[in-house]
């Protein structure tokens, strides 16, 4: 691994929303910095994600100094969204959790989402990273908490390993929707210079000077079948990944990191990993 390096950093301020690729980020022990500290919840406190909504993908969501977000998206007025101050809590269930959070005080910002999806939908943010969600225990260490992502702080994948998955994608009943973009899964850190699935028997990552373990793989839904530029679904690479990469009944690309340490990761730092 001489000349592994880190490839590119995503976040997503706002979970389901495009995100940015900044040159360095500050690793935080619930994840990047900004990243998925924002979501959206129906009117019943569920989390609305490009599962339910692939409309989600054509917004954007742009970071601010201090937390806030600018929303962007096609035909709409782009929007300002400041953290909201301390104040009364909701109910937000996110898969299996059920997360205290603070809604958006301006109602400008859910009517903003509201019509962007034609849908009654809400925009709330994690105010406490630190205390307000648990990783799931059966993957944790104690005290290990996260933001609004799926399960765990970061998502890692390889370019090595999106090139072979193209390659079964090319050679299978679809070849027509690859070769597949990076975004499609939607990763926080890509990692360049590693050979195909190495990933697979890393149990921890060194990027530059910031240690992660490696929680477990990343299983996939049908978000990764959602065209990221124009919202329009297929049927790859669920069809692929169904037939090659099955991990304990979940289809899987990609692992998920818990950091061990804070610091800055930047765009071009080596990148270590030990089985």
């Amino acid at each position: 691994m001489g000349n592994t390096r880190l490839h590119s950093i995503h976040v997503h301020p706002v979970k389901a929303l495009r995100g940015l690729a900044p040159g360095e980020a500050a690793v935080e022990p619930w994840g990047l910095a900004g990243d998925r500290r924002w979501m959206l919840i129906d009117d019943g406190g569920k989390v609305v994600t490009q599962r339910q909504r692939p409309r989600l993908a054509l917004a954007a969501a742009e970071p601010l100094p201090g937390g806030g977000v600018r929303l962007s998206a096609p035909g709409a007025r782009p929007l300002t969204v400041e953290v909201p101050g301390p104040g009364d809590t909701v109910t937000a269930e996110i898969f299996r959790d059920k997360v205290a959070a603070v809604p958006a005080r301006d109602e400008a910002a859910h009517a903003w989402c509201a019509a962007h999806l034609g849908a009654d939908v809400r925009l709330v943010h994690l105010d406490d990273p630190a205390t307000r969600r648990p990783v799931d225990p059966r993957y944790a260490l104690d005290g290990e908490t996260v933001s609004f992502a799926d399960g765990f702080p970061l998502l890692l994948t390889t370019t090595a390993s999106l090139d072979a998955l193209n390659s079964l994608i090319a050679e299978g009943a679809h070849p027509g929707e690859g070769p597949l973009p990076m975004n499609r899964f939607r990763p926080n850190v890509v990692v360049d210079g590693a050979e195909a699935w190495a990933e697979d028997g890393w149990t921890r990552v060194t990027i530059g000077e910031v240690a992660f373990r490696v929680a477990k793989p990343c299983g996939r839904c049908v978000v990764t079948t959602t065209d990221q530029g124009s919202a329009v679904r297929g049927r790859e690479p669920l069809h692929t990944l169904g037939r090659h990469r099955r991990h304990g009944g979940k289809l899987v690309f990609g692992q998920n990191l818990v950091p061990l340490s804070r610091g800055t990761i930047r765009v071009g730092d080596p990148v270590t990993a030990v089985g």
